[in-house]
């Protein structure tokens, strides 16, 4: 028996990184189905190839609303409900500073980052409400330890971070009592995460920088850069009536401890 037995859940961007990790945690879980929206066919064939039926791939892009609207109907035709809406992809800006920014890149950047980090929620929101309504489900959305500190990020990511916090509380009272909204905000995490193509960044991945790993580590108290798996049970958590019917317009912080910063010298 798990957490969310018999659950039907919709992950966008869960074709790698946290969003994967969301996917295989739920199914495990008990979850009876998981619809996935992504842009990768590959990842969509990797999916189905370790899920079989268990997983609904739908391909489109999270700045169009038609394509939500076709991975909520496809998730409700395969199993019959939807329980939980977890908005996940996100694109970050690789730390681009304002001053070293061209102005056309940093206008294009805003952009394509707020489409996505934040346009992107909100469609989803939009596309999974009513079919959330009649199961009285919830969404959930994942920011970042740049929701709520500088450092994160350059200035655009942090605050399409900041943005999707806002959005989390007003759509919570929006759409109360029927709907509970949360979110979940890691810190550093080893996954793909893209850049912007606005910002030529389209093929960089935060895994890929190099002594990422160890300056998140130096970063916070608990001293190791997470890997994926360690936010799932925080989504596993929210997306459970059993244990949050209660909780609505709250974001856990799975970031190391980032607010404290660093560690006492022994």
């Amino acid at each position: 028996m798990g957490w969310l037995d018999n659950d039907v859940a919709l992950v966008t961007g869960g074709g790698s990184g946290i969003g994967l990790a969301v996917v295989r945690r739920f199914l495990a879980e008990g979850a009876r189905g998981v619809g996935v929206l992504l842009r990768d066919q590959r990842q969509a064939g990797a999916l189905q190839e370790e899920f079989g039926e268990r997983v609904c791939p739908v391909i489109g892009d999270v700045r169009v609303y038609a394509d939500h609207e076709r991975a909520v109907n496809a998730t409700v035709a395969a199993y019959g409900k939807l329980d939980t809406l977890v908005g996940n992809a996100g694109v970050w800006d690789f730390f681009s500073s304002l001053v070293k920014t061209e102005p056309d890149a940093l206008a294009a950047s805003f952009d394509e980052i707020f489409d996505v980090n934040v346009k992107g929620y909100l469609l989803a929101a939009r596309a999974a409400a009513a079919e959330l309504r009649k199961s009285n489900g919830s969404m959930i959305f994942t920011l970042s330890n740049a929701s709520f500190y500088a450092g994160g990020g350059g200035p655009v990511y942090v605050a399409s971070k900041h943005a999707a916090v806002g959005l989390i509380k007003q759509l919570a009272y929006e759409l109360a009592p029927h709907v509970r909204v949360n979110g979940v905000a890691p810190g550093g995490t080893a996954t793909p995460l893209k850049g912007p193509a606005a910002l030529g960044k389209q093929d960089a991945r935060l895994s890929n920088i190099p002594g990422f790993e160890q300056a998140v580590a130096d970063a916070v108290p608990l001293a190791f850069m997470a890997q994926p798996e360690d936010h799932t049970g925080h989504y596993v958590l929210l997306a459970s009536r059993a244990n949050s019917r209660a909780t609505t317009a709250a974001i856990l912080q799975s970031d190391g401890g980032w607010e404290v910063r660093g560690r006492q010298k022994k």
